[in-house]
């Protein structure tokens, strides 16, 4: 029955901490492939799509990636959120096998391969105007980087500290645990003894939950701390008390209350077809799967074959006049998309944006062939 059909693998986490995102992102593909193929599929035929979950586990999902390339001889592959997930899936779909990877979560940027195109924000668009904005909105000149031990925590807090001192603000600690670590009672002692204004998250679940505990069992919102975390989405707004992160603002490529026709269209549409079921989110790479899959379909249609070299020729300009969020579209020979940007703040258990930054430019290096993946 699915002889010849075009394969598309997604590696997704449908179990373990970060499930809540994985089943959203899953769904996401589910969504988009379904619509290629009642408008007649590609190239006349028919698109497979094969999710494969990664279990919140690198090593699972380095297995994932090598059986959808060396069994299932997938077309193109899309998945993995942390940034140690990318990595495991690139060895293997990428390194090993030569094949097109589409990464579709936020992340610290700095990808530079021929055979990866990156389809969520980078620092350059989650932090150059968020930061200064917060720093003058919320009169917040102290900071504190509590962070998770891997390489995107490095990556945004090195940016975060070059903005906040900058604009004439201090980093009043800078700290990194293991994914799984529980205990931050000495963290949150220095943020409240130092007058912290700030404190920018980058702590990730399952470790996440404890903190946000901790330091609100501390009073550190009660006497003016602000919480900020630019990954903070709906579904982790739905699993924790609402008192936990009141406040917290982010910056993302879109919430649920961006409110162009064609994001509620897509919500509403989406909740109808998976109702209870994990929300449709930026932070959960929702968004980037979205933009992922089309950019890929508008490029096969361009390229008029599936012919790798001619896919990603088109896919290096590929750009969707719509989506969540706004219209997005890759940055020639950067193989990282402009995208719209908000800020958003937590009331009462959901995000309300506050300010709508407009289209933002990833400014990431040029990619070359001598940038290609080695083992």
């Amino acid at each position: 029955m699915n002889k010849g059909s075009i394969k598309v693998g997604v590696i997704m986490d449908l179990t373990g901490p970060l499930s809540p995102l994985g089943i959203a992102s899953a769904n996401v593909a589910r969504m988009v492939i379904d619509d290629i193929n009642a408008n007649g599929g590609l190239l006349g035929r028919q698109v497979l799509l094969l999710v494969e979950d990664s279990a919140t586990t690198d090593r699972v999902a380095k297995a994932k990636a090598a059986q959808l390339v060396e069994q299932d001889k997938v077309n193109v592959i899309l998945g993995g959120i942390y940034s140690s997930t990318r990595q495991e899936i690139k060895g293997q779909a990428v390194v090993k096998g030569k094949k097109l990877y589409i990464y579709p979560e936020q992340y610290e940027g700095q990808e530079c391969d021929p055979l990866i195109f990156c389809t969520g924000p980078v620092p350059a668009q989650q932090l150059d105007l968020f930061i200064p904005w917060l720093m003058q909105h919320e009169s917040a000149k102290k900071f504190y980087l509590p962070s998770a031990d891997y390489i995107w925590p490095h990556v945004m807090n090195k940016k975060v500290r070059e903005l906040v001192t900058a604009n004439g603000g201090t980093i009043e600690g800078e700290e990194y645990f293991p994914l799984d670590h529980g205990d931050y009672g000495k963290t949150v002692e220095k943020i409240m003894s130092t007058g912290t204004d700030a404190v920018f998250n980058t702590i990730v679940p399952p470790g996440l939950m404890p903190f946000l505990e901790q330091l609100y069992n501390a009073g550190f919102t009660k006497r003016g701390g602000k919480l900020v975390c630019t990954y903070f989405e709906e579904n982790l707004l739905k699993v924790l008390p609402p008192a936990h992160v009141e406040g917290l603002y982010g910056c993302l490529d879109y919430y649920q209350a961006v409110s162009d026709p064609f994001s509620v269209k897509l919500l509403n549409r989406y909740n109808k077809l998976y109702p209870g079921s994990s929300m449709l989110t930026a932070g959960s790479a929702s968004t980037g799967t979205y933009r992922g899959l089309k950019f890929w379909e508008a490029a096969v249609k361009e390229a008029g074959s599936l012919n790798q070299e001619a896919v990603i020729k088109a896919l290096d300009h590929a750009k969707i006049s719509e989506g969540p969020g706004g219209p997005s579209g890759m940055v020639p020979g950067q193989h990282h998309a402009r995208m719209n940007m908000y800020i958003a703040r937590a009331s009462n258990g959901i995000f309300k944006v506050v300010k709508n930054l407009g289209m933002i430019e990833p400014n990431e290096s040029v990619v070359t062939a001598t940038h290609a993946a080695v083992q």
